[in-house]
């Protein structure tokens, strides 16, 4: 990347909740580019299988949440590299079932690197997504939160997408707090409460390896749109 020769690469640490991905997590620890990042955190948030072993296996730190929750697992290796590792100037977030592509990231820093952005999100929206990786509701429901984003914060989104990158002081300074759905948009409700300077890239998406805990139950597609509405509603 010509950009890496530009500057010298901060301090990258990369988080991925996982909830039984034993068949995904060592693709996406692998596909994550070395020299970017200081290290790559694993939180097994309450897995079954052998999410534990194959994240350690390849490579990862693995940290243990046994409640769970998206937002738990989150805030559980937010702790950690507060408490380990406070040098830390980028954050990291992507899933662990292999839906995203985890050698974007240095495209979804180089906003922060090169132009002092605050956060950046990767936008599935602007990006190529393969065909059925993502179920209309989700499209449906990125859509109306993006929207009432825009409506009543001011800020413009495209997607709620979980891979995306925030300066690690800011991220400290907004507080997050959700502890399962509502995670990425309180981040970016957050952001825009707080005047954080935010951009979106264009990253690609596909079908994931395995069954979506959410979008793959309609327990979980519900209660994953009611509390994402919640949240956006909670903190007008």
């Amino acid at each position: 990347m010509r950009f890496a020769l530009e500057r010298q690469i901060p301090e990258i640490r990369v988080i991925i909740p996982a909830f039984n991905e034993e068949r995904s997590i060592a693709h996406v620890v692998r596909d994550i580019p070395g020299k970017w990042v200081k290290e790559v955190i694993v939180v097994n948030n309450a897995s079954t299988d052998n999410t534990v072993e194959v994240a350690q296996k390849a490579g990862a730190t693995v940290l243990n949440e046994m409640t769970p929750g998206y937002g738990m697992a989150c805030l559980k290796g937010i702790e950690y590299v507060k408490t380990e590792h406070p040098s830390t100037e980028i954050l990291v977030f992507l899933d662990g079932d292999y839906s995203d592509y985890p050698e974007h990231l240095p495209q979804l820093v180089k906003p922060i690197i090169q132009d002092n952005f605050d956060m950046v999100i990767g936008s599935r929206a602007l990006g190529k997504r393969e065909s059925g990786s993502m179920t209309i509701p989700q499209l449906f429901g990125n859509w109306l939160a993006t929207t009432l984003l825009r409506w009543f914060y001011g800020v413009r989104f495209t997607d709620l997408g979980p891979f995306r990158a925030i300066s690690f002081d800011k991220l400290i300074e907004i507080g997050m707090v959700d502890r399962d759905y509502g995670w990425t948009v309180e981040m970016q409700l957050k952001a825009a409460k707080h005047k954080l300077k935010c951009t979106e890239v264009a990253v690609n998406y596909r079908r994931r390896i395995g069954v979506s805990k959410v979008s793959g139950t309609v327990k979980g597609t519900v209660m994953a749109g009611y509390k994402i509405l919640y949240t956006i509603f909670k903190y007008l």
